[in-house]
């Protein structure tokens, strides 16, 4: 790869990744070695959460398309070597987050895919990028259903920081871009359509009721969690993860803190 060219996105959008595809299978113990290796990484750079949990499923029966997808992240970050989280203080310290889901995209099982984002003092702390366990019938109910994994992680955040002494200047809140179970999270008159769901939905309205939580409608041109459903062109991907505070950071991988140290 010493030789290969920097690419500006973790995965093409074209073609689909799947399963049983028509390509020829790839080495095994060198594609789990190199997702294996990536998925570290990734716990510190939610840019490549997406490619590498969708190129993990394959771990078993990897193809030369799936391959060349993984070499793809590699090239994608051999361009963005330098980049990190950015870190900024806050006066007035807020917990929010951005929850999405994508409706029955997965090629093999037409499962859907739940994910948030979640910030603190503006800066992301968590992210998660999951299958849903089972097929639903409708968009709004995998956006619910996300839209309440969403909450758990906010709420389980929030206790935490209450545990170390941090004080919320407001109550965490979430952006969806999905009207529906926005109203669905305020409007106890709909539980009659959705009663498949009805655990999620009493979970999430008890608690916006209660005021211990805020979920907000927000464009999907401003929906940060977005790049975490599906592969983006460069365009959106780029705008995306500039807007989340992924940029050029100081090197200061282990090796190199001591002459970061002395040079600052």
């Amino acid at each position: 790869m010493e030789g290969s060219r920097p690419i500006h996105t973790p995965l093409s959008t074209k073609p689909t990744l799947q399963l049983n595809d028509s390509h020829p299978p790839t080495d095994q113990k060198q594609y789990r070695s190199v997702i294996g290796a990536l998925q570290y990484l990734a716990i510190t750079r939610p840019d490549i959460f997406f490619a590498v949990n969708k190129l993990a499923q394959f771990m078993h029966q990897p193809s030369q398309l799936h391959w060349t997808s993984t070499k793809r992240v590699l090239q994608y970050l051999k361009g963005t070597i330098t980049h990190g989280i950015s870190l900024t203080p806050s006066v007035n310290p807020h917990l929010f987050g951005y929850s999405d889901a994508d409706w029955g995209t997965d090629p093999d099982n037409r499962h859907s895919t739940s994910v948030y984002l979640i910030f603190f003092r503006n800066c992301p702390i968590s992210w998660s990028t999951r299958k849903q366990h089972l097929v639903v019938r409708s968009s709004t109910e995998a956006e619910y259903r996300a839209l309440a994994s969403t909450t758990s992680e906010l709420i389980w955040i929030r206790t935490l920081l209450h545990e170390l002494g941090i004080k919320m200047s407001k109550r965490p809140s979430i952006y969806y871009d999905n009207i529906g179970a926005t109203q669905l999270s305020q409007n106890p008159g709909m539980h009659s359509r959705m009663t498949h769901i009805a655990i999620d939905l009493h979970f999430v309205r008890d608690l916006v009721k209660k005021g211990a939580l805020d979920v907000f409608h927000v464009s999907i041109y401003d929906q940060l969690a977005d790049f975490l459903t599906k592969p983006l062109s460069r365009t959106k991907f780029q705008t995306i993860v500039n807007k989340i505070g992924l940029i050029i950071s100081p090197p200061i991988l282990r090796e190199r803190v001591k002459d970061y140290l002395q040079h600052k």
